[in-house]
């Protein structure tokens, strides 16, 4: 990741040559944001709807178990976000991190909800490999919260778009091997354990 977003280490079009230069820029020059809120609490008719309800924790996950109705949607500053949505975790434990969402749903104001016509996965990958850097530079000592004024102005180099997308997919095939191999060590170790329960019954 180190090699592929410093530009050491380049993708070739179709015809085998080069892709353009890198264009170094802030992410509000071509990306749109906005958080979310949390409708009162006090009203529990507002915690009785269907629509899925996304804190910080839940950026990566497929389902909540907190749901809000159309009517706290419509009452307070909460923002429905669509599956292939950026999340960015603004505030709690998992500062920094950032998913594409797996969900349709609202968010609270912990969220940043990120949109960009260029490679969504590409800019994920770009935020997930600064992290470390935003949180030590932003939040000291791990106090305080981000914002959405210090993502907006980070500044990073971008290839064009079709070479965006190749290496995310290259990056996303990585991942998809790493999540294999850690299934096949989980149930190795499920397997282990069972044996063990058996042999010194």
């Amino acid at each position: 990741m180190q090699q592929l977003f410093s530009g050491k280490l380049r993708f070739k079009d179709a015809n085998g040559k080069d892709y353009p230069d890198w264009e170094e820029k802030r992410l509000n020059e071509f990306c749109t944001f906005f958080s979310g809120g949390t409708p009162t609490s006090s009203n529990k008719e507002y915690y009785s709807g269907n629509i899925p309800f996304i804190g910080s924790g839940n950026i990566y996950d497929a389902e909540v178990f907190s749901f809000i109705s159309k009517e706290a949607l419509d009452s307070s500053s909460a923002k429905l976000v669509g599956k292939g949505d950026l999340l960015y975790a603004l505030y709690g434990a998992n500062s920094g991190e950032s998913a594409i969402s797996n969900l349709e749903g609202a968010i609270n104001q912990a969220i940043l909800c990120i949109r960009t016509e260029d490679s969504i996965e590409y800019l994920n990958y770009i935020l997930v490999s600064n992290k470390e850097k935003i949180v030590s530079k932003y939040l000291q000592g791990g106090q305080g919260n981000l914002s959405a004024q210090i993502i907006k102005k980070l500044k990073y180099k971008f290839p064009c778009y079709e070479e965006q997308q190749k290496i995310a997919s290259y990056l996303s095939r990585i991942d998809t091997k790493i999540e294999v191999v850690n299934n096949q060590i989980t149930q190795t170790h499920q397997f282990k354990k069972g044996l063990l329960q058996q042999l010194f019954v």
